[in-house]
């Protein structure tokens, strides 16, 4: 392990000034790895008196999550979080460091109070995908077993709960009676790349052979990234699916805006479908459609492309830029209050 000295971010209005200490000139090399879109120019430490230093000047984002990747001067290379800064935040790829700038605070929902709810494991066996796919279903407090209820659908649900409290958000929102009680189908992802990126057989292993296991009064489609993707490509394989659709950075690849996306195997058929969306007349069974996105994404355009074709077919749908990036605290942090109003809109 390349040996540093602690040292940390200092953070102001206007932007952070980042510090690695090398008092034992272990290291030749030292970048910033982030997902805010600076060029690589500005990612580059500079070494000044037994340290290396960088300064970022803040943009539209009020949280940065990062790593460094780490030099050695016998040729090693490290990439992980900040030894110096003590604040992390956890990701599907493990821990990050994060700086919070002046004006940032987490939502006020994740210090109230409300009972828990409960969940059992969920698993179907797939004959589209020949594959199990599998989850939980989570109950509301006050649901018995055999109560009809609405029902979140949500792909990527366990990450979804662990890295952005779903369930927590949902019981507090039953609980101030903004929402009824509900239930939430959290499905992992499986062979995410291929089976969320527009793949028919998992659609239809979606409507026809996980849907049917979980009875529901109503039914509202969640996913976030490739998730938001292939939910919506279900409810387009069956409009009558779902009453709603709360869709965050969704991958609405196309050619012209998201060339950098080209090396990802599934490009064409995103691209194919997402074109077919768009030169679609106007939708028979329009349902509310809540959408997200971070103000630093890569994906802002085309969710907003994506957002404006929507509503010109016929949903109602509501836009919201998160001043974030593509993660799980900027998704957690478009929930209130923009889930519960796409929630009470199908709901209604």
């Amino acid at each position: 392990m390349i040996q540093t000295g602690l040292a940390g971010p200092v953070v102001d209005e206007r932007g952070v000034g980042f510090i690695v200490a090398d008092p034992g000139l272990a290291l030749r090399r030292v970048r910033l790895v982030q997902e805010i879109g600076l060029p690589a120019r500005a990612v580059e430490f500079a070494r000044a008196d037994g340290r290396w230093l960088l300064r970022i000047e803040r943009g539209p984002a009020d949280r940065l999550e990062y790593m460094l990747e780490l030099h050695g001067r016998d040729g090693s290379v490290e990439v992980g979080p900040d030894p110096g800064n003590p604040h992390r935040v956890g990701g599907v790829f493990g821990d990050k460091s994060v700086v919070e700038f002046p004006g940032y605070a987490p939502p006020a929902w994740l210090s109230a109070a409300a009972p828990p709810g409960r969940s059992a494991p969920f698993s179907v066996r797939s004959e589209h995908l020949r594959a199990p796919v599998t989850g939980s279903v989570w109950a509301a407090p006050g649901l018995d077993t055999g109560d009809l209820a609405p029902l979140l659908v949500v792909h990527d649900g366990p990450e979804y709960d662990r890295l952005a409290e779903l369930t927590r958000f949902l019981a507090v929102c039953v609980a101030d009676g903004a929402v009824p009680p509900l239930r939430a189908l959290l499905l992992q992802p499986g062979e995410r790349n291929r089976w969320y990126a527009a793949e028919p057989a998992y659609s239809r292993a979606l409507l026809e052979e996980v849907l049917p296991r979980v009875p529901a009064s109503r039914r509202i489609g969640m996913g976030t990234s490739l998730g938001a993707l292939a939910m919506l490509h279900a409810y387009r394989h069956d409009p009558a699916s779902f009453g709603g659709l709360f869709l965050q950075s969704g991958s609405f690849f196309t050619a012209k805006l998201d060339p950098q996306e080209r090396r990802f195997p599934r490009f064409a058929e995103i691209t194919r479908f997402v074109a077919g969306v768009h030169k679609a007349g106007v939708a028979a069974r329009p349902v509310p459609v809540g959408m997200t996105c971070g103000s630093v994404e890569e994906n802002l355009a085309c969710n907003r492309l994506m957002a404006a074709r929507l509503s010109a077919q016929g949903h109602e749908v509501a836009f919201h830029v998160v001043r974030d990036a593509h993660n799980y605290t900027s998704w957690r942090d478009g929930f209130d209050p923009n889930l519960q109003a796409l929630l009470h809109a199908a709901l209604r």
